[in-house]
């Protein structure tokens, strides 16, 4: 049976136009850049909803060929030509999902659309259809990425779940632990080859106890396979002298489980600063008042031998006066 894709490019059919009769005639703000939106075809992909699919799942074997379709709508009241693209996921350094730039090397490179430009005539919505094509050496696991359409200097996307079927293996680590003022900053690492949304544990004993025991809450992070995401922990009741190991334990599902400890002191450096002036203000003004004393002393009581030394100057200045003509 010819796929829906073969199909269409037989047929020289890209997009089935139909007419949308729910939007109004003259819509508010019909004809601005936002007005045009995509989604998930409803009856499509490997989990078709009635309802509308928030994105697209598509799971397969290396070397198959998944199908689906993606809608985009038109409610103004002048045509739009949108440009289809696919785009490889990512995270930013925070954990947000995000879509990686420059031409795509995974998932984005695997899909293929029947028509790239679609033109959408006003208050109508065409269904476009595309395949997914995962290649024979794709290592299993998740692959995020997305279908984004560009027109007008807007783009919007819809997400794309797919797993190549085999192997999975879900694990992370926790590196770099440090403590900086009044938060806890730490990375955690994808190391498996599944999509996590990891919890964290923060433990910190001090030398007399406990200062900071958080059980596990979930973190608002979509860690995608590879990535590194840096985060952060608040501490707005740190200690201002001690010396503390802080402890921190990541988990997610599938088994994943990382921890790292790190060691820090906690010293009121404004104090110390303080309190050093102090003791070189005093040792200063002790060294000036030692040597003020002495100098004092000097001028006071001259040392011995200088009353002879001065007789003897005035002996010779009086031998000088004419008795020395005598000789």
């Amino acid at each position: 049976m010819p796929s829906l894709l073969s199909v269409a490019r037989a047929l020289a059919v890209s997009v089935a136009l139909l007419v949308t009769g729910l939007v109004p005639t003259t819509p508010v703000f019909a004809d601005d850049a936002g007005a045009w939106s995509i989604a998930p075809f409803a009856g499509g992909g490997t989990r078709p909803a009635k309802d509308g699919r928030p994105y697209f799942y598509v799971e397969g074997t290396p070397g198959s060929v998944l199908e689906d379709t993606v809608t985009v709508t038109n409610p103004g009241s002048k045509p739009r030509t949108v440009e289809l693209s696919g785009a490889d996921a990512g995270n930013t350094k925070g954990g947000a999902f995000s879509l990686e730039r420059g031409k795509p090397k995974d998932t984005g490179s695997w899909i293929t659309f029947a028509e790239r430009e679609v033109k959408v005539p006003p208050r109508t919505r065409a269904e476009v259809p595309f395949s997914v094509s995962i290649p024979e050496s794709a290592v299993p696991g998740d692959h995020p990425g997305a279908v984004v359409a560009r027109e007008g200097g807007r783009d919007a996307g819809v997400r794309v779940h797919l797993r190549v079927s085999g192997p999975t293996l879900s694990a992370l680590t926790v590196e770099r632990v440090r403590t900086e003022g009044e938060r806890i900053s730490y990375d955690v690492v994808n190391r498996g080859n599944t999509v996590l949304t990891p919890k964290l544990k923060v433990h910190a004993e001090g030398l007399f106890g406990p200062l900071l025991d958080r059980g596990p809450r979930t973190l608002p992070v979509e860690l995608l396979p590879g990535r590194r995401v840096t985060l952060t922990e608040p501490w707005a009741d740190a200690p201002a002298l001690d010396s503390v190991e802080v402890t921190l334990t990541v988990t997610a599902s599938g088994g994943a489980h990382g921890k790292a400890t790190a060691s820090a002191r906690f010293v009121p450096w404004g104090a110390v600063a303080g309190a050093g002036a102090g003791v070189l203000g005093l040792v200063a003004a002790s060294v000036w008042f030692v040597r003020e004393r002495r100098r004092r002393a000097a001028v006071a009581d001259p040392p011995l031998g200088e009353p002879e030394q001065g007789l003897a100057g005035r002996e010779l200045a009086a031998s000088s006066t004419g008795r020395g003509d005598q000789l």
